[in-house]
């Protein structure tokens, strides 16, 4: 059995599935205080009478990264940066004590400066005098080479026992200096917090004598061991919309295109499913103004949700972006589109009486009937989420996948459906679909297809290899590992794919996640020449290999895990 947890900004949803159907959910209240015991009251609700040693895993998708972010609830992150020569150290505009300090290494990974240990020690002495017990260290090329990176660490900590120090190069082995940047220092802000949670979560699993293996989550719709996010909790983010996309994929049609809409109490997510294959935003997730190396899936979040405020101003019905509580019907204290709903019988949720005493009171100010009052909120809803989704495809036609697909289909991309999930899609969606001509598809299950989404999520693996044959060595970027190759024989495409494979598969078996790796993709080889004089010296070979994204199973298509 697998076990889904999705920790939303209303609910805390959670599912336990089969590999076939679902067998049962529960909905909880998310304590925004303590998502913890939210978490572990969906757990406890789901496993109540089962049989435990069935569970063969559980998978969360959680708020906690994005919430500590948004709300700026982390410690603040000295910066130190190596960004060698060629760039202007006045473009790097974060928000912190930034201190840039002399070295630089080459695109091939050669030591080409060497790192001021002066400069190192006044940067030291200034952080620790500011009060900063947090610092990232980030070298422009580190991912080629870390040994500068490495020196400031040990040099750091040297000098002020007790400093946490992130280094770039073990967050992402991706070129970009900036976006290494970013993401290097969200790790370094949410390391302690996110480690702390996961801890108990661990710990919580064991006492209920859960063995199962324990995931999370990430952004782009995979999902990693709960011990190893530990390391990398940045990846956690925005794993709310991919939860959502991956339950649309497992409720939905296979291989069609999809706009997924998920409605929940605060906001309504958007996604693309493109032929059975969620797009993935080429630039990483943007966080905080910040593109960073977190891939995530192409979404985007408006700030309408069943729970959403709707007052009267001048007479207008107006639905504000902000959530103030439950909706009226359900023991709030003011009126939402959930009311709306509910009044005009398309949600099952609430009290009838009550959305009727609301949708008059709110009519007592438009001038017009309860009716015609709910209608119109119903109405700007659906307006909202269709100018939502057609502003999207503007930013989805920029994705190379996008383009791709137009191009191999020879066609304009036209979504067969919009698929509907979460709470209130059932009264909004049909609607929506309608006004784009598209077929609406709301599942059974929809209020629950975040929690499902996480728990037939499959686990991915990616690995970014760079081979040079002329220095005879090899560095993957994923784990920061380094080899060598022999320079006496002849290394080709081939042999830099079969390496590849081969650092692929280990990280896998070290991750515990090998069983799993079954398909691989090559997303990316390329091979450069090196010359010197009129002859070719040697080659550099860049490969990238990944494992799909992908469920489990299609609930009730018959795609099941073998048992």
């Amino acid at each position: 059995m697998f076990i889904g947890i999705d920790v939303g900004g209303t609910y805390t949803d959670a599912v336990l599935t089969d590999g076939k159907t679902i067998i049962g959910k529960k909905k909880f209240l998310t304590r925004h205080e303590d998502l913890l015991s939210s978490l572990l009251g969906a757990l406890d609700a789901i496993l109540e009478g089962g049989d435990i040693s069935a569970i063969r895993r559980v998978v969360l998708s959680t708020t906690l990264v994005t919430n500590i972010i948004a709300e700026k609830k982390y410690p603040p992150v000295a910066l130190i940066l190596i960004p060698g020569p060629g760039l202007n150290p006045s473009e790097y505009k974060f928000d912190t004590l930034t201190h840039i300090v002399s070295g630089g290494i080459d695109y091939r990974g050669r030591e080409i400066i060497p790192v001021s240990h002066g400069q190192i020690g006044q940067a030291g002495a200034d952080i620790k005098e500011k009060g900063f017990d947090r610092v990232a260290v980030v070298g422009k090329f580190s991912c080629r080479n870390k040994c500068h990176e490495l020196l400031v660490k040990e040099m750091l900590e040297k000098g002020n026992p007790g400093l946490a120090v992130e280094m770039g190069h073990t967050v992402s082995g991706q070129l970009n200096f900036p976006r290494r940047i970013a993401t290097t220092m969200l790790t370094a802000a949410t390391r302690a917090l996110f480690a702390a949670f996961a801890g108990s979560v661990l710990e919580s699993l064991k006492e209920r004598k859960i063995t199962a293996p324990a995931f999370i989550l990430k952004a782009d719709g995979g999902t990693l061991p709960l011990e190893e996010a530990r390391k990398m909790p940045v990846e956690t983010i925005f794993s709310g919309p991919a939860a959502s996309t991956m339950g649309a994929m497992c409720l939905s049609p296979k291989g069609q295109t999809s706009v997924v809409v998920d409605i929940g109490g605060t906001t309504t997510d958007l996604a693309l499913i493109l032929s059975g294959e969620p797009l993935l935003a080429s630039k990483g997730a943007r966080v905080e103004g910040f593109f960073t190396h977190v891939r995530s899936f192409a979404a985007k979040s408006i700030p309408l949700g069943g729970d959403s405020s709707v007052v009267v101003r001048d007479g207008q019905i107006n639905i504000l972006p902000e959530r103030k509580g439950p909706a009226y019907c359900m023991g709030g204290q003011g009126a939402t589109p959930t009311d709306a709903l509910k009044f005009l019988n398309r949600v099952d949720v609430g009290d009838s009486s009550r959305a009727v005493e609301i949708m008059e009171l709110l009519a007592g100010e438009t001038g017009k009937t309860p009716a015609e009052t709910a209608g119109e909120i119903v109405s700007k809803a659906c307006q909202t989420v269709v100018s939502a989704i057609e502003q999207m495809f503007i930013s989805w036609e920029e994705e190379p996948a996008y383009r791709v697909w137009e191009i191999v289909q020879q066609k304009k991309i036209k979504p067969n459906n919009i698929v509907g999930v979460g709470g209130a899609a059932k009264g909004l969606v049909p609607d929506v679909a309608k006004q784009m001509g598209c077929t609406s598809i709301v599942p059974e299950h929809a209020d629950v297809a975040n929690a499902l989404g996480a728990a037939v999520a499959q686990p991915t693996v990616t690995v970014n290899l760079r081979v040079d044959t002329e220095q005879g060595n090899y560095t993957v970027a994923e784990d920061g590992s380094t080899g060598s190759i022999s320079k006496g024989r002849r290394f080709g495409e081939e042999d830099a794919l079969k390496l590849a494979k081969d650092r692929l598969y280990q990280i896998a078996e070290n991750l515990k996640i090998k069983e799993y790796v079954k398909k691989i993709e090559v997303v990316h080889s390329e091979v450069f020449n090196m010359v010197r004089g009129w002859s070719t010296t040697g080659k550099l070979y860049d490969v990238s290999l990944q494992t799909p994204r992908d469920i489990l199973f299609y609930l009730g298509q018959g795609d099941s895990p073998d048992e």
